[in-house]
């Protein structure tokens, strides 16, 4: 590859990328969505980059150099797709809502709620999202917080920590995870060595937080709700669809991209015959129309993912990640580049992060690749507006759970970080 770190077309390309991403980082403010800076700022990137070769008289590299980057995207999209997929139609079939309605109606103190919440997030995150994981228990929280916003607030704090520490040591549990598993960095259950680490990094700020809880007990609330026909086979069959992906990728080396298809297959004949029954008995609660949830997938998000891999591959091809790189994993060594990049995800989007830390592709050890997933997973948790999570629940819990809110406890936060590391260094030592 070309070195155009000091070319013109680098230097243009790094100024647009920094120009898309600071209209990322104030889309709140803007309204405009963050998938339309960085699509253009990918597009018009690698037209410089195709520019330069072409200059250089090398042009029929850069289809090779796009290619690989279009096959790594495409990968992440349809394991994207099918997931996102489920989820929805779980949301359809009133699953979350059964859960809501279940945890309001147990009638438990602030205290124990505040506990509940955030270990049942840490958990269901493992498996869904840390968006979904953090809307759901925060609706939780809200209702049940009506007349204590300081339980609000607490309680959104704790949410955002443990779906993002939960999220951290399983492949489905975050996107960095996945593009790390299906990178072939680590083995499908490597993950699970940075479980009591990711646990330790909610367990410390959830200790001190949990003496900011009021005490007392709410309102029980008494709320019926029922899950739509078939919401059990649609459990099941997310849970067949996982396996299936993850034995496409461990005993036929197949992509796990594969197996989720094969998934989306499952889901689409369930909902054939859901929907054959309900009109059979004319059962509209029953009637499942699969084509509709994917219709609703947050198409937003996947654009996103397509501008910033395209956009940093970019910055890769051009020779600036190969600088980042002498800088941070050759000069400080990659345990201490591993926690800054972590710490960054706090500031900066940790999608990004760990696509450039994959494209660098540095020489580590199966200890320092768990250590680069784990602090990338958490480090976010530092600041609201540093995961998915904070910055929904922000747009949920108005007033009651804010930026500033988040900040005044940002050191405990803090403490859950470099406690999660020392726990891994120390635990996971034999994987160094």
């Amino acid at each position: 590859m070309l070195d155009l770190t000091s070319h013109w077309a680098g230097i243009l390309s790094l100024v647009i990328f920094v120009a898309a991403y600071i209209l990322v980082v104030f889309e709140e403010a803007t309204h405009l969505r963050k998938s339309k800076p960085v699509m253009l700022a990918a597009g018009l990137i690698w037209l410089l980059i195709g520019l330069a070769y072409a200059i250089a008289g090398r042009g029929e590299e850069t289809y090779e150099l796009s290619a690989h980057i279009i096959e790594e995207y495409g990968e992440l999209f349809l394991f994207l797709l099918v997931a996102i997929t489920y989820v929805n139609t779980l949301e359809e079939r009133r699953g979350f809502e059964v859960l809501r309605a279940k945890l309001v109606s147990m009638g438990l103190s602030y205290r124990s709620l505040f506990l509940l919440t955030g270990i049942i997030a840490f958990f269901l995150s493992g498996i869904l999202d840390n968006l979904t994981t953090a809307l759901v228990m925060g609706t939780v929280v809200m209702a049940l917080g009506s007349h204590s916003p300081r339980f609000v607030t607490i309680g959104c704090i704790s949410i955002v920590v443990a779906a993002n520490a939960g999220g951290a040591f399983t492949p489905f549990g975050d996107i960095t995870t996945l593009m790390v598993w299906q990178k072939g960095k680590l083995d499908f259950f490597e993950f699970f060595a940075i479980l009591i680490p990711s646990l330790v990094n909610w367990a410390v700020p959830a200790a001190i937080l949990f003496f900011a809880v009021p005490k007392g007990t709410p309102a029980a609330q008494t709320e019926t709700i029922r899950a739509k026909p078939g919401a059990l086979g649609v459990a099941i069959l997310f849970a067949a669809t996982i396996v299936t992906a993850v034995s496409f990728k461990n005993f036929l080396n197949l992509p796990p991209a594969l197996g989720m298809m094969l998934g989306l297959g499952y889901l689409q004949i369930w909902s054939y015959v859901l929907k054959q029954k309900g009109t059979r008995w004319r059962d509209d609660d029953m009637v499942l129309d699969s084509f509709h949830q994917i219709q609703r997938v947050e198409w937003d998000t996947l654009l996103f993912f397509f501008g910033i891999i395209f956009a940093v591959g970019g910055l890769g091809v051009l020779g600036y990640l190969t600088l980042a790189s002498e800088l941070l994993y050759t000069d400080l060594g990659p345990t201490a580049a591993n926690i800054i990049i972590g710490a960054l995800s706090a500031i900066v989007d940790n999608i990004p992060l760990m696509f450039a830390v994959l494209t660098m592709d540095p020489a580590m050890s199966h200890g320092e690749w768990l250590l680069i997933t784990l602090t990338c997973g958490v480090g976010g948790s530092m600041l609201a507006i540093g995961s998915a999570a904070g910055v929904a629940l922000m747009g949920q819990a108005k007033g009651a759970y804010t930026f500033m809110a988040h900040l005044k406890w940002t050191w405990a936060i803090a403490l859950g970080y470099f406690a999660s590391i020392g726990a891994h260094l120390f635990i996971n030592a034999h994987h160094f």
